[in-house]
């Protein structure tokens, strides 16, 4: 089982640490699309801040950010478990696990990253701020990099389990699975029912898909389909409604009532 979650947009910088080696980082198949965007992203930054920041989507309060890039090839690493934060991965909580659940996220456990691709929680990186919808000069829409080469290195790392994707629209457009790998596919998306009306409410859907993914790596089981996911979630305390299988996976709505 793969559990894929999106990034946070605020993370933890580490205050001492070995600077980014692209070659440590899990799956080296993308170590040369790491190193294109990386190479886009620090030469923007060291430019003009100004223009930088606009192209990052950053606004003029935030140009510490953009310094924050241009120095990102010798800025201390720390585990990505300790980087990104934020609603889900407080949620998470994924350094108060029980020690069979830390060494379950080890291997289940994903981000998809604008920089990096695909980062799994021990992976050490550094602190960066790169949005998925950012074009960068000279590279272009960083999602459009990822298209290309996420596709074999995904689909490898699902392997013959079930892929759960908590991932938020723009994230998933990095990738979406196809054929065998759909349909070991689940796509979950929260819901808050009020007054017999059902709405996204954005912080509370973070939060639940963190306690979900809290949840699942300290249950231990590794389900192999979405119905057998929704049964073990079922089984965890939450409402859960199957959709019908579609060319990109089966959704799962997890519908809470109370926030």
């Amino acid at each position: 089982m793969l559990i894929l979650l999106p990034p946070s947009e605020g993370k933890t910088a580490a205050r001492r640490g070995k600077p980014l080696d692209l070659a440590s980082l899990g799956h080296p198949g993308l170590t040369a699309a790491r190193e294109r965007v990386l190479e886009a992203l620090v030469t923007l930054c060291e430019g003009e801040p100004a223009e930088a920041a606009q192209a990052l989507g950053l606004g003029a309060t935030q140009l510490d950010l953009v310094e924050q890039d241009a120095g990102l090839r010798a800025a201390p690493t720390q585990r990505a478990d300790r980087v990104y934060t934020g609603v889900l991965y407080d949620a998470l909580e994924l350094p108060a696990l029980s020690a069979a659940a830390k060494r379950r996220a080890a291997t289940r456990l994903a981000v998809t990253s604008s920089l990096f691709g695909l980062v799994h929680p021990g992976d050490r990186i550094p602190a960066y701020r790169l949005s998925g919808d950012v074009t960068l000069p000279g590279l272009g829409p960083v999602a459009g990099v990822w298209r290309e080469a996420l596709p074999a290195v995904a689909t490898a790392a699902v392997g013959r389990g079930l892929l759960v994707d908590l991932r938020s629209g723009m994230y998933a457009a990095f990738w979406r699975p196809e054929g065998e790998v759909a349909r070991r596919t689940a796509t979950v998306r929260v819901l808050h029912e009020q007054g017999g009306q059902r709405k996204v409410v954005s912080h509370f859907n973070k939060a639940t898909k963190g306690r979900i993914t809290r949840a699942l790596l300290e249950d231990g089981r590794a389900p192999r389909t979405p119905v057998a996911l929704a049964e073990v979630l079922t089984d965890l305390g939450w409402y859960v409604e199957v959709g019908e299988p579609g060319p990109r996976g089966t959704q799962l709505d997890v519908v809470v009532r109370e926030l």
